[in-house]
């Protein structure tokens, strides 16, 4: 999926998937300054208050860690140190130690620049790595701050005892894989990787410096993401992609799996095959599309099955030993299991607008290979993608309190209802029932497009636009339809619903 490691799908970046919130992963000026800030990036003058800096470090580092840039306005103006009123950049390099309890892990950069009165200069650059086992919080006050958007969020005392819960499940990505070595490293996975980071550095030191391994092993986060075969090591690092003839699974003689198949590589290689095989699955469907026309279109929004996929294998709980993630593909939806329970901060209520992570470190690399959106900025696409194609919303349980689902109905009963549901808030069932075939396609046109014209219905209904101008004028004379126009002759005259 990712160049030609990954059979890279075009329609990815053409339709937008990757990050709007993604990680700085370069020390470049320009960078900075043009970046957007958001979950993993900011930039603060060096006139900023070491209490003020101290809640975006402690923010950072209870969330997905982040890039922190001093010596750059908010508007993007590199005015460095030299500048009066600028603090002493030690104070800044001694933030984290000194205004922030228990202190992050946070590593420093003086990186040389002009500024923008045109002087020899440099800014601080803080790479602050996330805290997984314990909540950061601000010596001054003890406020716990949460980085979510472009925005470091006081935490209130619900929200802290939710995070300091999810901590326990955080640490378990940077736990040692016993009997793991480089030598179990997929090399085509980390090859890649280390293109994006634009490093010749070996392999195990760019392991070791982003934390996938430790002491000569790999973390659960390194070997599920660059792992040659995590479920070696971890049995639940699985997908398996289910089809069934109907629609409930069936057993003993009555036995109606079509396809039964198992990814269990890295994790970029298993949502790259998993993707190859369900889209070579899906049906598709006739419809009228909104200019008119029957149009040809498939059985789900494509963003919105592969985003539940992604988000899947990006969030689950990998502690929850007992299962493995399931895709399960009915005649009338399509179902995407995964295990463990939501992270403690989202609820099936909140999901769509509370940004967070169980597994920081795999959400930031799958974002760092431009994959994965944050967690409810995809969630809130699912959404319109399925609204779009006259599909009802998405849904979302939990199941057994200790697994998160992901339902997508669709089939073209569903599309026909969604559409003409939506025209009989403006004509009746009754009526709607009374209407022949031409009739109907001409009101569905008409509602699609907001209005038809004879020769637009003559090649919906492949029938002249003598007869199609009869067809709309019956509607017209039933108050269905309005015709607008100047004259019989008027070459822009149209109909539009009543």
């Amino acid at each position: 999926m990712f160049a030609d490691v990954f059979q890279f799908h075009p329609s990815y970046i053409s339709r937008g998937w990757t990050s709007m919130q993604s990680p700085v992963v370069t020390d470049d000026i320009v960078v900075f300054s043009s970046t957007e800030e958001n979950h993993y990036f900011d930039r603060k003058s060096a006139r900023i208050d070491p209490d003020d800096l101290a809640r975006h470090i402690a923010a950072f580092a209870n969330a997905a860690g982040g890039k922190l840039v001093v010596g750059i306005e908010d508007d993007g103006e590199v005015t460095g140190f030299n500048p009066p009123r600028s603090r002493p950049v030690e104070i800044f390099e001694q933030c984290a130690i000194m205004n922030c309890t228990p202190a992050p892990e946070v590593s420093c950069n003086k990186l040389e620049v002009v500024n923008s009165a045109g002087e020899p200069d440099f800014v601080l650059v803080m790479d602050i790595e996330p805290s997984t086992d314990r909540v950061i919080t601000r010596r001054k006050d003890g406020a716990v701050f949460l980085r979510q958007g472009d925005k470091s969020q006081k935490q209130d005392y619900e929200q802290i005892r939710a995070l300091e819960y999810d901590k326990n499940q955080r640490v378990f990505e940077d736990e040692l894989v016993a009997d793991s070595s480089i030598e179990d490293v997929d090399a085509e996975v980390l090859g890649r990787y280390k293109a994006l980071l634009k490093t010749d550095a070996s392999d195990e030191q760019v392991l070791r410096s982003r934390r996938f391994m430790r002491d000569g092993h790999l973390t659960v986060a390194g070997l599920l993401l660059f792992g040659e075969n995590p479920s070696v090591f971890l049995p639940q690092a699985r997908v398996r992609v289910l089809r069934f003839d109907g629609v409930k699974m069936e057993t003993g003689r009555s036995l109606n799996i079509t396809k039964d198949v198992t990814f269990d590589g890295p994790i970029p290689k298993v949502v790259d095959g998993a993707f190859d095989l369900i889209s070579g699955m899906l049906r598709e469907f006739q419809f009228l599309g909104r200019d008119g026309r029957f149009q040809t279109v498939p059985e789900y929004p494509e963003f919105a099955w592969f985003e539940g996929l992604v988000n899947a294998v990006t969030h689950r709980d990998y502690a929850y030993a007992g299962d493995y993630i399931r895709i399960s593909m009915y005649d009338d939806r399509l179902e995407i299991l995964s295990p463990g329970r939501l992270p403690n901060t989202v609820t099936l209520d909140n999901m769509r607008e509370t940004r967070y992570s169980r597994n920081p470190r795999i959400a930031r690399t799958l974002v760092e290979f431009g994959w994965v959106r944050e967690l409810n900025e995809g969630v809130k696409r699912i959404y319109s993608e399925m609204q779009a194609m006259f599909l009802n919303a998405p849904s979302f349980s939990e199941p057994d309190k200790s697994k998160v689902q992901l339902t997508l109905e669709n089939n073209i009963v569903a599309r026909t209802l969604r559409q003409r549901e939506a025209i009989e808030n403006r004509i009746s069932q009754e009526v709607l029932s009374g209407l022949d075939e031409y009739e109907l396609t001409a009101i569905r046109a008409a509602y699609v497009r907001g209005k038809i014209t004879t020769k637009v219905l003559s090649e919906l209904i492949g029938r002249s636009t003598r007869s199609s101008a009869t067809v709309l004028k019956s509607l017209v004379s039933r108050g269905l339809l309005i015709w607008h126009g100047t004259s019989t002759n008027d070459p822009s005259q149209y109909y539009s619903l009543g």
